[in-house]
């Protein structure tokens, strides 16, 4: 029989082993639930859109809008590069797509084009150029086509970008169809990061 110090240590041991595994089975638990870009994808390329009839369609763009709103941006922009959306909004309603569009802007998105009109104009400038040169150097294609970065192809249209830089931040989302928001978010989006990061006020006082 175990002397009362050797039975203490058994049973401190025995409780850091058990602290020890309920610790492991939580962080095995959330990692399992926590969305990444491959469970983003795996979901999109197990659901046959098109397919579906209008119930199924709601229910798995609401699915699809709950995941992208819950990865990181860096994980997000990776699943723009990949054009990993392009076959479900080929196939959405005009309706659809604006609903997609509006249910997975950042939070904030719409407070930031209303600062984003109040900078001066150089400062409007910096911002864009900024976003552009950011998504430049981090821009990819899908496997087996050219590399991004500086010489790559531009993360938007030219016509996009020098309608944003014409007409004003505020009239293009104003203005715009759901297929152009979609077309510009990459764009959008790295601006309203840059704007947040306080970077370019930093840089210019």
């Amino acid at each position: 029989m175990l002397n009362p110090r050797l039975r203490f240590l058994a049973w401190a041991l025995a409780a850091i082993v058990g602290i020890w595994s309920l610790a492991m089975m939580g962080h095995w638990y959330f990692e399992s639930r926590k969305i990444t870009a491959d469970k983003v994808h795996a979901y999109v390329g197990s659901v046959d859109f098109g397919r579906l009839g209008r119930p199924g369609r709601e229910k798995a763009l609401k699915r699809l809008e709950d995941m992208l709103n819950a990865v990181s941006y860096q994980e997000r922009q990776r699943l723009r590069e990949q054009r990993l959306m392009n076959a479900w909004f080929g196939q959405m309603t005009e309706d659809e797509k604006t609903q997609f569009v509006e249910a997975t802007l950042p939070a904030g998105f719409k407070q930031m084009i209303n600062a984003f009109e109040q900078l001066p104009e150089d400062k409007r400038r910096h911002v864009i150029d900024d976003a552009l040169k950011n998504l430049r150097a981090g821009n990819t294609q899908p496997v087996g086509g050219p590399q991004g970065g500086a010489n790559g192809p531009p993360p938007i249209s030219p016509e996009l970008e020098a309608k944003i830089r014409t007409i004003g931040l505020k009239a293009f989302y104003s203005q715009s169809s759901a297929q152009t928001k979609a077309e510009a978010a990459p764009l959008l989006e790295e601006m309203q990061r840059q704007m947040e990061s306080g970077r370019l006020f930093r840089r210019q006082q």
